[in-house]
């Protein structure tokens, strides 16, 4: 099953073509504090979204195989991309399922063990509470679009987006419209309200500015 992109992992796989075992010491990236705090969008303070990057950091020092020489570690990361070495550092273009393929190289004797582990990497099940504006600078009676499309909070469910618009107006949704019928700078608010298993936080509120002209 695959795992979010925040875990530490020790795996054991064998070689049996070469007849010896080789331990594999994995580390990824450590969970990424989350900025969003639990509330409610109409009476606490929502700070600025922080969405940490779908990266991943990956550590094979702790690897051995007593019998065999110098060992060579290509990364095939998942996404066409390959890396050597022992360790090594990814940033992923989208947050999605990527399944990370290590093969080894025993330089002595030039014989590559092919997918030595595999490794799944879940970018899916990371909290993502963020949402994006059509523009951030508007004339009053102009439209515009908010968008909290791919925003989740795993492992909730039956999530509900709120917005608060800070000019007395509120509404729900994933993909709302608004018109700002006087100018100001508004601090919008988007909030996550959901229910689940624990730990299920019961709401996520970030905000982002917007300035209205005349």
């Amino acid at each position: 099953m695959p795992l979010p992109a925040s875990a530490y992992s020790r795996v054991t796989g064998s070689a049996p073509r070469f007849g010896r075992r080789l331990v594999l010491g994995l580390l990824l990236a450590g969970p990424a504090a989350l900025a969003q705090q639990a509330g409610d969008t109409l009476s606490v303070a929502c700070p600025r979204p922080s969405v940490p990057p779908p990266c991943v950091d990956l550590d094979a020092r702790r690897s051995v195989d007593p019998a065999a020489g110098p060992l060579t570690y290509r990364w095939q990361m998942g996404d066409g991309t390959t890396l050597t070495g022992p360790v090594v550092s990814h940033c992923y273009a989208e947050r999605r399922r990527y399944l990370i393929q290590l093969d080894v190289l025993d330089e002595r004797t030039g014989r590559l063990r092919t997918a030595e582990q595999t490794y799944p990497v879940d970018f899916t099940l990371e909290p993502l509470v963020d949402f994006t504006l059509s523009t951030d600078t508007v004339r009053v009676g102009q439209v515009v679009t908010f968008d909290a499309s791919r925003a989740q909070i795993p492992p909730c469910t039956n999530t509900v987006v709120l917005w608060d618009f800070r000019d007395g107006t509120i509404s729900n949704g994933r993909r709302p419209t608004h018109t700002f019928r006087k100018p100001g700078r508004f601090e919008v608010r988007m909030s996550l309200r959901a229910n689940g298993p624990d730990p299920c936080p019961a709401s996520h509120c970030v905000s982002r500015p917007i300035v209205v002209l005349p």
